[in-house]
């Protein structure tokens, strides 16, 4: 039976993208990575996922309208044959027009526990508040910032000498166990 083709949005490391693609490869994973995109040519996500053998599509907004930009990387995607659209550290928003055109078909790993601390800067903010947990959330992309329904979570305790980044290091790490298999349970449904 062929696997679910799954295309991957992002704009730096790709750390994410990585942990996605590695679990791809396990034999009863109903999903392959059959494109990685980004805003960002330099990305080091991109060279990480040409070097393991996925292809790559990298195209840099800079001086293109949001319409033709976001088109550049529609047609990519759809000459790929993706089905499922996975954000993995991708910063720009996308149009309410993308978002309508793969609605239920786009998916985002946020680190907070949603609805909490939607957006950026959300380590930093669940220590501000004193939370005794953060964590992340997979969630499904709506026109709504961070605002889609949410699919799975995990935890992450706020140790008492916590900062943004070494609370953002332990989430990161539970990132990469939650999100292939809530994208697994997704491509599913």
């Amino acid at each position: 039976m062929a696997k679910h083709r799954v295309g991957i949005l992002l704009s730096g490391r790709g750390s994410n993208m990585a942990a996605l693609v590695e679990a791809s490869r396990a034999g009863d994973c109903p999903y392959e990575v059959v494109l990685v995109a980004s805003d960002k040519p330099e990305a080091p996500g991109l060279a990480w996922a040409r070097e393991n053998g996925v292809a790559t599509f990298a195209q840099s907004p800079k001086g293109m309208a949001k319409a033709d930009y976001e088109a550049a990387v529609d047609a990519a995607l759809r000459s790929a044959g993706v089905q499922t659209i996975a954000l993995a550290g991708y910063m720009r928003l996308l149009s309410n027009a993308f978002v309508a055109r793969w609605r239920d078909h786009i998916i985002n790993i946020h680190p907070s526990l949603l609805p909490r601390y939607k957006g950026l800067d959300t380590h930093a903010r669940a220590i501000a508040a004193g939370d005794a947990v953060a964590g992340a959330s997979v969630h499904i992309v709506t026109e709504q910032l961070d605002g889609g329904a949410v699919l799975g979570r995990s935890e992450v305790p706020i140790l008492p000498d916590d900062t943004p980044e070494t609370l953002a290091a332990r989430v990161l790490k539970e990132e990469h166990r939650l999100y292939p298999r809530i994208l697994a349970e997704f491509v599913r449904r």
